[in-house]
C-alpha cells in the first residue's frame, strides 16, 4: 500500500498529441489522505510488500495503473468495501527504490475512472475500469462560470501569483477545476467529491466556495495579523516614550525609583490574572499613582492598595484530594470517633468529584471545649490537600475586622477574611471561623451581621471588602465555624449554616484516644521514649475516672502531661527504671484521687434524686435534695435557680399534693410542715424544665420514706396533670451518666427516638425507661420499702 503524499505536487497540462490509450483493465493502487487529479503529477512513497509488487509489475509493463483513495487512512491492509469507487487513471513517469524495500514514484494522471468491478484480490487488486471522458462542447453558461472563478482567483490571494497566472491560461472548465483543486489544501472527503464531480458546472462550484471559504479564512488571518502589528507598534511606541521620559528625568536630576516602581507593579498587574473589574480599578490607580509625588501621603496609600491587588489570590486554587479512601484514612488517623462530623466531610468531597462547580458548605461544629473541633478543621484541610487559616471570632467586636477599613482612614487594612486569603495564597482554603458564639458587639458594628454575607452560599460570590470596594469571589472556600453554644449565635447567622453536633467521649473512646495521640504526642513532647515509661489500660482508666470529669480531653491531656514531667524529672536525675504507670503509680504521682463514686451514698437516705443536665461543656449530673421540718406550708427552692427551674419545682411540688393519697401520703401533710429542695453547687447558676420528674421523685421520696434507687439517674419535664414531657441534649445527659457510673436512665417517651444518636457500646451498657406519666417515674424509681415516713425533722 501507498503511505500519503509527498510534498512536491504539480499540475502537467496535457501535450502530447496522441493521447495514451487506457486498458479497461488495470491494477488498482489504493492511496491515504490523497487523490489523484488528471493531469496532476504526484510523488507517492509505497513502502508495502502488496503495493511494492503491483509497482513492480506496473513498471515491467505499460507503466499504467488506478490509483484510488481508500475510505479509512487508519487501515494497514483494505478490502474492496474500503476503496472508494471513483479515482483516476495514471502512469508512472519516474521511480527511485530505497535500502529498506520502500519505492518512491512519480505518478501521472490522465482520466477520470471508475471502478465497475473487482477481478482479483491477489496479489494485488485488479479490476475492471470505466473511464470517464470530459464533455467535448462546452455551453456558454459553463464558460460564464469558469471566467467568474479565474475573476475570483485574482482577487482571493489564496494561490501564489504564479499558480494564478498559470490557471488563467486554461480554458477548458473541467482542467481548470482541477488545477486549483490540485494547488488547494483540501481534506480527504472535499478532494474524493471533486473527482466524483463529472459533470463541470457541479465541479466549478464546488472549487467556488471552497475558494471562497478560503477568502474568509484569509481575511481573518489578515486581520489578526494586522492588529498584532498595531499592538506592537503601539507597545514599540509606548517603550520609545518611556525610555524618552527616563532621559528627561535624568537630565532633571530626578530620582527614577518611582518609574521603576510604576513599572515594576504594571508587570504585576499583568502577571496576577485580576479580574476585568479588578484590573480596571487597579490600571486607574497605576494612572493616578504615575501623577503622584512618590512622597506624598496618597502615593503610599495607592501603592498599599496594588500592592494588595496584586498578592490576592484571584485567580489561583490548590488542587483538592479527591480519594476518598485517603481522605477517610487521614480523618480516621488525627481523630478517633466523631463520625458524623467525618461521614459529612466524606458526601462533601464525593459530590465535589461529580460535580466540580460546587459550592463549599459551611458546617458549624458545635460542641463542648476540648472535643477537638479547632483541630478537626485542621485534619479537614490536611485530608483535602487544602490550604488551612483559623479566624479567632472570640472576643470581636469591631464591624471592620470581617469588612475592612476604607481607605480613607489613615493605617486602613483589608478585613481578616481577606487577609487571610493573602495568607493562604489560594482561593479555595479552608477557613476555620472559631467560637462563633462569643462575638460581641458595640458601637463599633455588629461583627456577626457582616459575616451574614460571608457564610451565605448565595452571596458570598461577591463579597466586598470596604477596603478593596471590589468583589472577591468565596464560594470556593470551606467555611467551618466552632461554638460551644448555640444559643448567642443570631438567628440569621445560625440558619446560614449546618450545625454538626460534637458530643462529649465516653470512657472508652477517651481509653483509645490516650493510646491513639495523647500518650504519645506527651512523651514527645518531654522528651522521654518507652523505655522510660510505660501506661497500663488500668492507669489510664485511673485517669478518666478519678482525676477527670469531662466532655473533652484537655484535663485527661494535662494529666498525663503532668505524669510526664515527673518522669521526664527522675530520668534526668539519673534514674534508670522504667515507670510502670498503674492505678497504684497514678496516686503516688497525681497526689489523692479529686473524684469518687458517690452515687450510692448521697442516695441512702430519702429524698434525694439523680437528676441529669446539660451543660455548655457537656452534660453532668444532679444530685437534687429534698428536706422536710416543722413550719408553716413553706416552699423553699435553692441552688441558684434560674426562672423556669423555679417553676418548675412548684409545679412539681403541686403534683406531688395533689395526688398525695394515691402515693400514700396523708393529705394534709402541709399544714405544719416546711419542704425545701436544693440543689448543691449553688454557685453554679442552673435553669430549665427537665429536672421536673427528679424534683417530683426527690419529693415522693422525702414523703414516703422510700430510697430512689442509686443506679438510676432521670431527666424529663413534669405537668400539672403528671404528663412527662420531651427534653433536650439527652445525648449528652445519657453521656454523662454514663461517666458517673450510673446504669438506668429514666428518659421521656417522646425522646425514644433520640437515643440513636448515643454510641452503641454505651447504650449496650445501660438500661433506658422510657415514660410517659410521674406515676411510671415513681415506680421505676423507688424502692419498695420504707426507711423514714412522714416523721418531721429539721435535717432533712
Amino acid at each position: 500500500m501507498s503511505d500519503d503524499q509527498g510534498s512536491g505536487r504539480s499540475f502537467v497540462p496535457p501535450n502530447s498529441p496522441n493521447p495514451v490509450a487506457i486498458p479497461p483493465r488495470l491494477p488498482i493502487l489504493p492511496v491515504r489522505n490523497t487523490v489523484l487529479y488528471p493531469n496532476m503529477v504526484l510523488p507517492l512513497m509505497v513502502a508495502r510488500e502488496r503495493s511494492v509488487r503491483l509497482i513492480e509489475e506496473v513498471l515491467a509493463g505499460d507503466k499504467i495503473l488506478a490509483v484510488v483513495a481508500q475510505r479509512d487512512p487508519e487501515i494497514e491492509d483494505p478490502v474492496p468495501e474500503d476503496l472508494f469507487e471513483y479515482g483516476s487513471a495514471g502512469t508512472i513517469l519516474k521511480m527511485l527504490k530505497f535500502p529498506d524495500n520502500s519505492i518512491r514514484v512519480l505518478v501521472q494522471g490522465i482520466k477520470r475512472v471508475r471502478i465497475a468491478k473487482l477481478v482479483e484480490e491477489e496479489p494485488f487488486f485488479i479490476g475492471d475500469l470505466e473511464v470517464i471522458h470530459d464533455s467535448a462542447e462546452v455551453s456558454a453558461g459553463t464558460r460564464r462560470r469558469a471566467d467568474k472563478l479565474k475573476e475570483l482567483l485574482q482577487t482571493s490571494g489564496v494561490l501564489p501569483r504564479e499558480q494564478v497566472s498559470q490557471a488563467l491560461n486554461i480554458q477548458e472548465p473541467g482542467m481548470l477545476a482541477d488545477f486549483i483543486a490540485t494547488n488547494l489544501k483540501l481534506d480527504l472527503k472535499e478532494m474524493q467529491s471533486l473527482i466524483e464531480a463529472v459533470d463541470y458546472n457541479r465541479r466549478l462550484a464546488m472549487i467556488s466556495r471552497v475558494l471562497k471559504r478560503e477568502m474568509a479564512v484569509q481575511d481573518v488571518k489578515t486581520s489578526i495579523q494586522d492588529e498584532v502589528k498595531n499592538l506592537i507598534d503601539k507597545n514599540q511606541k509606548e517603550y520609545y516614550l518611556r525610555q524618552q521620559l527616563k532621559a528627561i528625568k535624568r537630565e532633571l536630576g530626578e530620582d527614577e525609583s518611582e518609574t521603576s516602581e510604576i513599572e515594576e507593579f504594571r508587570e504585576r498587574i499583568a502577571a496576577a490574572g485580576l479580574p476585568e473589574l479588578a484590573r480596571k480599578e487597579a490600571d486607574r490607580e497605576l494612572k493616578r499613582m504615575e501623577k503622584m509625588h512618590p512622597e506624598g501621603s496618597e502615593f503610599t496609600v495607592a501603592r498599599t492598595y496594588l500592592d494588595w491587588l496584586c498578592e490576592l489570590p484571584w485567580n489561583k486554587s490548590s488542587e483538592d484530594n479527591l480519594d476518598i479512601g485517603n481522605v477517610q484514612k487521614v480523618l480516621d488517623e488525627d481523630h478517633y470517633a466523631m463520625d458524623k462530623a467525618k461521614s459529612r466531610i466524606i458526601e462533601f468531597l464525593s459530590v465535589r468529584k461529580l460535580k466540580n462547580d460546587m459550592k463549599g458548605p459551611i458546617l458549624c461544629l458545635v460542641g463542648p471545649p476540648g472535643v477537638g473541633k479547632t483541630s478537626l478543621g485542621r485534619s479537614i484541610a490536611r485530608a483535602m490537600g487544602r490550604k488551612f487559616e483559623r479566624i479567632a471570632l472570640g472576643g470581636m467586636r469591631d464591624e471592620a475586622e470581617i469588612r475592612g477599613h476604607r481607605r480613607t482612614y489613615v493605617g486602613a487594612l483589608p478585613g481578616r477574611i481577606i487577609r487571610a486569603f493573602r495568607r493562604a495564597g489560594a482561593n479555595n482554603p479552608v477557613f476555620m471561623l472559631d467560637e462563633i458564639d462569643k462575638v460581641g458587639l458595640d458601637f463599633r458594628g455588629d461583627p456577626t451581621s457582616a459575616l451574614l454575607e460571608v457564610l451565605d452560599p448565595e452571596q458570598n460570590n461577591s463579597f466586598t471588602d470596604h477596603y478593596l470596594d471590589l468583589p472577591f469571589d468565596l464560594s470556593k472556600v470551606l467555611f467551618i465555624a466552632t461554638a460551644n453554644l448555640l444559643d448567642p449565635v443570631p438567628a440569621p447567622l445560625l440558619d446560614r449554616m449546618e450545625v454538626l453536633e460534637l458530643p462529649g467521649y465516653t470512657e472508652e473512646e477517651k481509653l483509645q484516644i490516650a493510646w491513639s495521640h495523647l500518650v504519645r504526642k506527651q512523651m514527645q513532647e518531654h522528651g522521654i521514649t518507652s523505655d522510660h515509661i510505660e501506661f497500663t489500660d488500668d492507669g489510664l482508666r485511673a485517669l478518666i475516672e478519678s482525676y477527670t470529669r469531662e466532655a473533652g480531653l484537655r484535663n485527661l491531656e494535662r494529666e498525663i502531661a503532668a505524669i510526664c514531667r515527673k518522669v521526664a524529672r527522675g530520668v534526668a536525675e539519673g534514674k534508670t527504671e522504667r515507670a510502670v504507670i498503674s492505678p497504684e503509680m497514678v496516686e503516688k504521682l497525681l497526689g489523692p484521687r479529686k473524684y469518687y463514686p458517690e452515687l450510692a451514698e448521697r442516695t441512702n437516705i430519702p429524698g434525694v434524686a439523680i437528676g441529669l443536665a446539660w451543660t455548655p461543656v457537656g452534660g453532668d449530673i444532679l444530685f437534687i435534695e429534698a428536706t422536710r421540718m416543722r413550719g408553716a406550708k413553706h416552699f423553699v427552692v435553692t441552688g441558684k435557680l434560674g426562672e423556669v427551674m423555679t417553676e418548675s419545682a412548684r409545679a412539681a411540688f403541686s403534683y406531688i399534693r395533689s395526688n398525695a393519697v394515691e402515693l400514700g401520703i396523708p393529705d394534709d401533710f402541709f399544714e405544719n410542715t416546711d419542704i425545701h429542695i436544693h440543689i448543691p453547687a449553688g454557685a453554679i447558676p442552673k435553669d430549665g424544665p427537665s429536672a421536673g420528674i427528679t424534683m417530683a421523685t426527690a419529693i415522693a421520696s422525702l414523703l414516703t420514706g422510700r430510697l430512689v434507687r442509686h443506679d438510676t439517674a432521670m431527666t424529663g419535664e413534669i405537668s400539672l396533670r403528671g404528663k412527662v414531657m420531651p427534653i433536650g441534649g439527652l445525648k449528652e445527659k445519657v453521656l454523662a451518666a454514663s461517666r458517673a457510673g450510673i446504669t438506668r436512665v429514666i428518659i421521656p417517651h417522646r425522646n425514644e427516638k433520640d437515643l440513636i444518636e448515643v454510641p452503641e457500646d454505651i447504650r449496650k451498657q445501660m438500661t433506658f425507661i422510657p415514660v410517659e406519666s410521674m406515676d411510671q417515674v415513681l415506680r421505676e424509681a423507688l424502692t419498695e420499702s420504707q426507711v423514714n415516713a412522714l416523721q418531721p425533722t429539721g435535717t432533712g
